[in-house]
């Protein structure tokens, strides 16, 4: 039994190697964090960062034969727009991971109870933290590696903050996002773009964060930290190279097919700025 554990452990260590060794030719392309201006996520909290071979030796929440879907839950009324977004959204998230992602039937509003409700500033918000810890966990079907929810109602995590655009638990395999603040109201086909732009950048860094991805601080990244929408419009809807290197590693896909595919889906949304950073990657790892 020691033998057979000895040599799994030194196949994990050349699989990490190996990954490690293919996409670090993406480095050069990483911006580094400048120095953190007042009200910045860095500036008020401190991360002590994850890099690639600490991940990999944390044993993170990988896909099995069991346990291989990604849920959607929508909670709430959606107008017709809201329910594309959702949906959009489902697909970004199916093509960003490479995993079958699935959209469950909604649940309504009082499925969250009168106390974890507040009003903040003339708007209804709901408790993201009991949505995470007692919701989700059992609406999870079995075969669900991750589950997120996502409404049109701004979200709180707990008394002492304003708001919070997405919370995820490792440990539960939970996360929920809001859009509610993605947009002008109402939604429209003028503010459609921008709301789908915010909404899947939020929903990718929280199912980051359930597939055991910390906030990143290597680089400018789609899993830094942010306090505001200034500070989340400025981050790309793309990972660091450090960050790339983690989730590939652990969802085994193909990298050159996985940028092609965000990058068909950007561009077909007008989403060009990121699919520019998104190219810029892929021409670096598919160079032969």
């Amino acid at each position: 039994m020691k033998k057979f554990k000895f040599i799994i452990a030194i196949l994990f260590l050349i699989s990490c190697k190996e990954n490690k060794n293919q996409l670090d030719k993406v480095a050069y392309l990483d911006v580094k964090l400048g120095i953190p201006k007042p009200g910045e996520w860095l500036a008020e909290h401190k991360e002590n960062g994850q890099s690639f071979d600490s991940y990999c030796n944390k044993n993170p929440v990988s896909v099995s034969d069991e346990k291989k879907v990604i849920y959607i839950q929508p909670i709430g009324n959606f107008t017709t727009l809201e329910k594309k977004i959702v949906e959009e959204t489902a697909f970004y998230v199916s093509i960003f991971f490479k995993l079958k992602t699935v959209i469950l039937e909604p649940i309504l509003e009082d499925k969250i109870p009168k106390y974890e409700k507040r009003i903040n500033n003339d708007k209804e918000q709901f408790n993201a933290t009991y949505i995470i810890d007692k919701v989700l966990p059992n609406l999870t079907p079995k075969d669900g590696i991750v589950i997120m929810a996502i409404t049109a109602k701004d979200l709180y995590p707990s008394e002492a903050w304003n708001y919070v655009f997405g919370l995820a638990k490792y440990s539960k395999r939970t996360g929920v996002s809001s859009f509610n603040r993605f947009y002008d109201q109402p939604l429209s086909s003028e503010n459609y773009a921008l709301c789908l732009d915010r909404s899947i950048k939020t929903a990718s860094h929280e199912i980051g964060h359930m597939f055991s991805l910390n906030h990143c601080i290597n680089a400018v990244c789609l899993m830094n930290g942010v306090n505001n929408i200034d500070e989340s419009d400025s981050k790309p809807n793309a990972l660091c190279s450090e960050c790339l290197k983690k989730l590939s590693w652990n969802l085994k896909y193909n990298d050159e097919v996985r940028l092609k595919d965000l990058i068909s889906f950007l561009n077909s949304h007008n989403l060009k700025k990121d699919a520019v950073v998104l190219q810029n990657q892929l021409n670096v790892i598919s160079k032969k």
